[in-house]
């Protein structure tokens, strides 16, 4: 039957019949049941010369005007010599939407593409990846969320969200959805940071044991000595590469596809800093540094808590020790932030971001030997030092 469509005919048609567009050719809207959701469908001649349909989406989730638009895109498909079929998105299940979203944008574009992978496959997929994508409701979305958060994880709650929010709305840009159904949620808890710091004999304990609680990889024992030492990631150190260290000059230069903030940032490296590398170096094979990855170094320090004797601490806590003691031995912020390669901080306003054009080379060596100074004290086990506290940095 073909009629003038319009929304409020659309929202009262009766099952029984197929109703055809009168203004959009091939657009149709079959309703399946009383009050049941009402199927929007394409009909095509394809290259066989057979008839075809698509569906290409469901009312009220899709609007007659959006559902014109699609048949519109899929007709102009059609008149380029695609196939309209290879267009369509209803029949795409939200696992089938997982594996795409990994493929094509975690994988070749993020650096924790581990971490997206393994929280989509671990949360989402099975409990709602057999649903149909044209279906997906918020009420799954909360599905997802609540089992989380029955587990008492409400960090990890939070970064589902966040990747299930990323990947509908590369979803939606694709046209792969027609609208976001987490559009209009909030993160399901308040965002926690950690503020672990390991105290001076947490720190000596963690060095002298890791010989012993990670003897079968010194690639592990050295990246996590070296994110203490240079207050730097641990994705960065352990993705070190031969190229990226000018040992002349006593710098290890990070390039910008490598940085979080895909900013260049320059690490001065300090004698305790230097002898860790050049021990890595006997080792290296080909351009990497280190073999082990952050994962594995991850996993490696989360198993060996209790033959270490210190609990509850991961190697990005390292990080914030190394920046908290230098806070403690009087380096100023702006330094610290410039160690800790923070443009949030060292490019704040206008007199920072346009005006200030000083690298700020010196102070972070100083700062980051003023740190080693005081590392080896500690790990030496002997007495603290006096280490007089930094004067001058500006």
């Amino acid at each position: 039957m073909r009629v003038a469509l319009t929304d409020r005919f659309v929202a009262g048609a009766k099952p029984g019949a197929e109703y055809f567009d009168a203004k959009v050719l091939g657009l149709s809207v079959v309703p399946l049941r009383q009050g049941a959701a009402k199927t929007w469908w394409f009909h095509f001649t394809g290259k066989d010369s057979r008839r075809a349909r698509i569906k290409i989406g469901k009312y009220p989730g899709m609007s007659l005007a959006t559902a014109r638009t699609a048949a519109l895109q899929a007709r102009a498909a059609l008149d380029a010599g695609q196939d309209p079929r290879a267009r369509a998105s209803d029949d795409m299940t939200v696992a089938g939407l997982i594996e795409s979203y990994i493929g094509k944008r975690v994988r070749p574009n993020l650096r924790n593409a581990y971490q997206v992978t393994r929280r989509l496959k671990k949360n989402v997929a099975p409990l709602i990846g057999s649903g149909q994508l044209a279906d997906l409701h918020r009420r799954d979305v909360n599905r997802v969320i609540d089992a989380i958060l029955d587990r008492d994880c409400p960090a990890e709650a939070n970064s589902v969200f966040a990747d299930l929010r990323a990947m509908l709305r590369w979803a939606v840009r694709r046209g792969d959805l027609d609208h976001d159904p987490t559009l209009g949620m909030t993160p399901p808890a308040a965002a926690r940071f950690r503020d672990r710091t390991l105290s001076d004999s947490e720190i000596a304990q963690m060095w002298n044991g890791l010989s012993i609680a990670l003897a079968t990889s010194l690639d592990a024992q050295r990246i996590v000595r070296l994110c203490l030492v240079t207050a730097q990631r641990i994705g960065e150190v352990a993705g070190l590469t031969c190229g990226e260290l000018d040992l002349s000059n006593r710098e290890w230069r990070l390039p910008a596809n490598r940085s979080k903030n895909k900013h260049p940032h320059t690490i001065p490296l300090s004698d305790l800093a230097l002898g860790i590398v050049r021990e890595a170096l006997t080792h290296a094979s080909g351009q990497n540094l280190f073999a082990a990855t952050p994962n594995e170094v991850a996993r490696a320090v989360k198993d060996a808590q209790d033959a270490i004797g210190i609990s509850k601490w991961v190697p990005h806590d390292l990080r914030r020790t190394a920046l908290t003691g230098m806070a403690a031995l009087g380096v100023e912020p702006i330094v610290i932030a410039h160690v800790a390669n923070h443009r949030t901080a060292t490019k704040a306003g206008v007199t920072l971001g346009v005006y200030v054009k000083h690298t700020y080379a010196s102070e972070k060596r100083r700062a980051l030997e003023l740190w080693a100074d005081r590392l080896v004290a500690i790990i030496g086990n002997k007495p603290v030092a006096d280490v007089a506290l930094l004067r001058g940095v500006r």
